[in-house]
């Protein structure tokens, strides 16, 4: 869903300084080798790498699970709740992506399994003033749920993540500079964890709002706004949405 918005956001602050932080990282064998070959250029050799350990949050795991498997369909919740600006929505030709501060691009969900997403975008920053800023990135979410009762679990989630810049100039810059980009990578990442965290304590607060509010976001997907229905087992409410304008 956010991570990749969030970690291509970085392609903002890393553009004349960036850091490698995180070790290499073996893509799961399941990943198709289309997404492969777009995917593993990114991690073997990024323009900045990170690693961060958010801080365990609870929640019900399923709800967790359905909100990383339908990024479009997140940002409405994550959108109707205030917690952040970022678009994803679908397009004939997947998914685009609009972070709300100048990054535009292209997202896909890569490969789900258990306890691990992973996740690739390709976009490009377009200042105003400044030249358009090419670059990709790929994040690995990691994560561990653990039983907490009444339905809920604790959530241990770890988000790495890398950026590459198209261009060979700014790359080489980027390079030869670590604490700034570093220090915002990380960053980025723990805010992910907490926009999570957020989140689910907004559904598990009150799940009928909640879907309530969704329901009359415009362009909502329909049959992903339904499997949010009953996955919150909100009774006696349509689920359906007002069209997109």
């Amino acid at each position: 869903m956010a991570s990749c918005v969030l970690v291509l956001a970085v392609i903002v602050a890393g553009a004349t300084v960036a850091a490698v932080a995180a070790g290499p990282v073996a893509l799961p064998p399941q990943v198709p080798e289309t997404a492969r070959a777009r995917v593993q250029p990114v991690v073997d050799d990024p323009s900045l790498a990170v690693k961060v350990d958010g801080e365990p949050f609870v929640a019900r795991r399923e709800v967790f699970e359905y909100l990383l498997d339908h990024p479009d369909f997140t940002t409405h919740v994550t959108r109707v709740l205030r917690l952040a600006r970022y678009r994803i929505w679908r397009t004939p030709g997947g998914l685009g992506i609009d972070d709300g501060w100048g990054t535009v691009g292209t997202f896909e969900l890569v490969h789900a399994a258990e306890g691990r997403r992973l996740m690739y975008a390709r976009g490009v920053y377009e200042h105003k003033i400044l030249p358009d800023i090419h670059g990709q990135a790929v994040v690995l979410i990691d994560y561990r749920a653990q039983p907490a009762g009444q339905g809920r679990s604790t959530i241990n989630a770890g988000v790495t993540g890398f950026v590459k810049l198209d261009s060979r100039l700014l790359n080489f810059a980027s390079k030869l500079a670590t604490s700034v980009a570093t220090a915002k990578g990380e960053k980025e990442g723990r805010r992910l964890v907490k926009l999570f965290a957020k989140t689910t304590r907004a559904i598990e607060a009150d799940p009928a709002g909640v879907f309530d509010k969704v329901r009359r976001s415009p362009g909502v997907p329909a049959p992903e706004l339904e499997g949010f229905r009953r996955l919150l087992n909100v009774a006696g409410v349509a689920a359906t949405a007002p069209s997109a304008r």
